[in-house]
């Protein structure tokens, strides 16, 4: 039986263990593209460590109440733990009293991203805040690669815009070509449309009793059918007479 078995070793102990995955969490929030590539046993643990970090900003905009500011106040130091601690000793960093400050550290950086931004990201968002994407083998050590990564983070948001915006565009194409076709020949375009729609000359002029383009034609055809044949039984009737 799997007791007390929660959690991968990674060959590692426990007090490197715990700072290697403070370094990746902050590593992870701190990251441009909110992604970074590491061995899968390594993301797999590095998962429920960021998740919990995340759910402690999610609920601290989530309070209500009178105490709410002590309350968040609770919240953002228990999710400092989760990260490296910043530059204690200022003054042996800075050398002289009333020198310049020395730089913040990446996990305050990353503490303040994750209370500021991805807080409200995931306000509303109950769990599930990571993806995990595998890479394949890698060259050398034949170690498994995976991508661990913030869902709906920029890339993923542009991406969904712009497929909505050529979705609707696309749209406005379609409806603008059939209104162009619907006007250059009617309920149809192309040739049927010559064919199978009137125009309103035509309409006018039968309703007057008056004879059609196409009436016009088809007694010219039937004139030209009559001399024909008148042609062709005065032929037969010399014939007869020879």
């Amino acid at each position: 039986m799997r007791h007390l078995r929660a959690h991968r070793k990674l060959g590692r102990t426990t007090a490197h263990r715990m700072s290697m995955l403070r370094n990746m969490a902050t590593s992870l929030i701190n990251a441009s593209d909110e992604r970074i590539i590491t061995t899968l046993p390594k993301a797999k643990e590095l998962r429920p460590f960021v998740e919990r970090v995340i759910t402690l900003s999610r609920r601290a905009r989530t309070l209500q109440g009178e105490d709410t500011v002590s309350k968040a106040l609770h919240l953002r130091r228990q999710a400092a733990t989760f990260f490296h601690a910043g530059n204690t000793q200022q003054a042996p960093s800075t050398g002289k009293r009333g020198g310049p400050r020395a730089p913040r550290t990446a996990g305050v950086a990353a503490l303040k991203r994750l209370f500021d931004e991805l807080g409200e990201r995931y306000r509303d968002r109950p769990g599930g805040y990571t993806r995990i994407i595998k890479l394949g083998r890698r060259d050398g050590d034949n170690a498994e690669l995976a991508i661990i990564e913030l869902v709906d983070n920029p890339r993923e948001t542009a991406a969904t815009s712009s497929k909505a915006k050529s979705a609707t565009s696309g749209k406005k194409k379609t409806a603008k070509a059939s209104e162009t076709k619907a006007a250059a020949g009617g309920r149809r375009g192309g040739k049927k449309a010559d064919s199978t729609f009137e125009k309103d000359s035509t309409t006018r002029s039968r309703g007057k009793g008056e004879a059609t383009l196409g009436e016009t034609k088809d007694s010219d055809k039937a004139g030209r059918g009559g001399s024909r044949s008148k042609k062709t039984e005065s032929t037969a009737a010399e014939k007869d007479t020879d």
